[in-house]
């Protein structure tokens, strides 16, 4: 991928004759946008039926998903993100983030802002909006609710870290050791809503195992 037509690398690579496409996945503004890239890659192995057939899959499980969720009456109010250093980091309320969060009939508290980045918000303004919050998502990579503590002791102020509703994807590893949501969880949108779901709203889906989040401990 590319920001702009300025690249040493790809223009080394072009004057040695290799063929450049450029990969613009990470330019899609929604989940399921993000994830038929599959096609793309499909077209160059030449399984152009097989990655038609796994992306109408993935699309039919995610309406599907946020249909149930938009059942529900009760739409927990949500935090995201931490600090780094000075600044709170949290998803834009156009992020393909806020767009989960949404399809899960969850309330994100930054919903109406704008932009598809993160805000970059300090302590004072998150803990004033977001004290009473039902639920914490993805606080950093913090692996424990000592860790996070330890890091800043205003954190244990928040509701959702004395209600032991604090959820991250930073403990679910791979085989190999890498976080599985960076691995995959862009590729199955579904899942990612799934889980988000079964963290909101858990009646809705009652035989469900997330996938990426798990509870911070």
């Amino acid at each position: 991928f590319g920001l702009d037509g300025k690249n040493k690398a790809l223009e080394t690579i072009k004057k040695a004759n290799i063929p450049v496409i450029y990969n613009g996945d990470w330019m899609e503004k929604s989940p399921l946008g993000k994830a038929e890239w599959i096609k793309f890659f499909g077209a160059l192995y030449n399984k152009e039926q097989q990655a038609d057939s796994i992306f109408n899959r993935i699309q039919t499980d995610y309406n599907d998903a946020k249909k149930l969720a938009l059942n529900t009456t009760k739409k927990p109010t949500i935090l995201s993100g931490a600090m780094y250093k000075d600044v709170w980091h949290l998803p834009n309320g156009e992020s393909t983030e806020a767009q989960f969060l949404k399809d899960a009939n969850a309330n994100y508290l930054w919903r109406d802002t704008k932009g598809s980045g993160s805000l970059s918000l300090n302590f004072e303004v998150v803990y004033d909006t977001a004290k009473d919050a039902d639920i914490w998502l993805s606080p950093a990579y913090y692996r424990s609710k000592a860790e996070l503590e330890q890091a800043n002791t205003h954190y244990s102020n928040f509701d959702a870290f004395k209600n032991n509703t604090i959820y991250t994807f930073a403990n679910t590893e791979g085989r190999t050791g890498g976080v599985t949501y960076y691995e995959s969880g862009m590729a199955r949108p579904d899942l990612v809503l799934k889980d988000i779901i079964k963290i909101c709203h858990p009646e809705v889906l009652p035989d469900y195992t997330p996938h990426f989040f798990k509870p911070l401990k």
